[in-house]
């Protein structure tokens, strides 16, 4: 289920692909949902549970490593954490 709700949202801009970009936006609150690979490093692991743990929401721990989200998410680099944003809708005045 999760690997395709990535793919879906590789075509939209609610994708956040990395460690840091995820963390930033984390500590911003612009985020629903965050993916994991399955061999993030431990220390990732313990922030991203931080965080997630104060803003309650979900972290979702993928059954695939991080040179496979990679290539899911076609980039030719390893991703050990991709956050899904908020849908922030704009207001026309």
């Amino acid at each position: 289920m999760s690997i395709n709700e990535i793919k879906k949202l590789l075509k939209t801009e609610n994708l956040v692909i990395g460690t840091d970009r995820t963390l930033k936006a984390l500590r911003n609150n612009e985020l629903v949902k965050v993916f994991l690979a399955s061999n993030a490093p431990e220390e990732l692991v313990r922030d991203v549970e931080y965080y997630t743990s104060i803003i309650k929401i979900d972290i979702e721990k993928l059954k695939i490593p991080n040179d496979e989200l990679g290539v899911v998410c076609k980039k030719p680099f390893s991703i050990a954490c991709i956050g899904m944003k908020k849908i922030v809708e704009k207001k026309k005045y």
